[in-house]
């Protein structure tokens, strides 16, 4: 919560400043007449209470000087000063503040120019220290910021910077504390919004990205291509074993295609029964295949070379 130091209690004095001087006025003027004398004091009253009256929100502190000397601090509510001797220079806001500064062309620890955005929130805490020990409390907060933020920047190499944002902003918070702690300011927190850095910069940083991003697509291809074929040879053993499952999944590859709709098949009949059930499809079966056709071709090429044997003897 703000914390006041001094506070303004010369309400009461104000009150019969008020009344007293126009009374007196107007009681001089009614010894030469009475309707001038009330007249008087009636609009000295209605002067000296405009120029005395003050109203302060609930949000709102004002600094109370008496002929320039500080005397306290003036809170919510409505109050009297006395007019013409005491003032109100300085309205101060207790509400928390955001301020937005800035670093134009910072040079980071690797001498990289870059512009960065930051937004400060801060409050004021002790009233009395805002308006004694600082001339304008806003504009020197914000140039403390920028100035912070460019001590930061300086030590910072670009890299860390791009990464984290919230220790930046950490440490440009914690600089500025320790520069405006004298002048009742409490920072709350500095929000890194943008960095920004030169485009050429950016070109060859996107450059790198984006190689940095194929060589893992690559790599990952390639894990993924030895992953598959281990897949396949532990699939390939298991369909060894059991021909029965390759013509299942060949059964199932047929199915799969046929779901698109945009996909003609066309069965021809041939001599390999890879398709029928329960004859197996694949390599084992037209090996299989091959090995009974040769079988059944060789009586036959015997009969014809003892057929051609006996057409000879006979010619002879």
């Amino acid at each position: 919560m703000p914390k006041e130091i001094k506070s303004f209690n010369g309400d009461a004095v104000g009150i019969l400043f008020v009344i007293f001087i126009p009374a007196v006025v107007g009681y001089l003027v009614s010894i030469v007449s009475f309707y001038g004398g009330i007249i008087s004091a009636v609009i000295l009253f209605l002067i000296f209470l405009a120029a005395a009256l003050r109203i302060v929100n609930q949000w709102n502190r004002k600094a109370v000087l008496s002929f320039g000397k500080y005397v306290g601090i003036m809170g919510p509510g409505i109050h009297i000063i006395i007019p013409f001797i005491q003032t109100t220079p300085i309205t101060l806001d207790l509400r928390v503040i955001n301020t937005i500064f800035k670093a134009e062309k910072t040079l980071t620890k690797d001498n990289v120019p870059v512009d960065v955005d930051a937004l400060l929130f801060w409050r004021v805490l002790n009233s009395e220290n805002a308006v004694l020990n600082v001339q304008i409390y806003r504009e020197s907060v914000q140039l403390a910021a920028q100035t912070a933020l460019r001590d930061v920047i300086g030590k910072t190499e670009l890299s860390e910077m791009l990464a984290g944002r919230d220790v930046i902003g950490k440490d440009v918070k914690n600089l500025i504390q320790d520069r405006v702690a004298d002048w009742g300011i409490e920072t709350i927190s500095v929000e890194i919004r943008d960095v920004s850095i030169p485009p050429e910069l950016q070109d060859a940083m996107a450059r790198v990205a984006v190689a940095d991003r194929e060589k893992q697509a690559r790599v990952k291809l390639a894990e993924s291509e030895s992953l598959a074929a281990d897949k396949i040879i532990e699939a390939s053993s298991k369909y060894k074993k059991d021909l029965f499952a390759m013509q299942l999944r060949s059964l199932n590859m047929m199915y799969e295609i046929s779901l698109s709709g945009k996909n003609l098949m066309i069965f021809i009949p041939t001599d390999s029964k890879g398709f029928s059930i329960p004859t197996p499809v694949g390599v084992e079966g037209i090996k299989d295949l091959f090995e009974k056709s040769n079988v059944k071709n060789v009586p036959e090429k015997k009969k014809d070379d003892n057929k051609k044997e006996e057409n000879q003897d006979n010619l002879s």
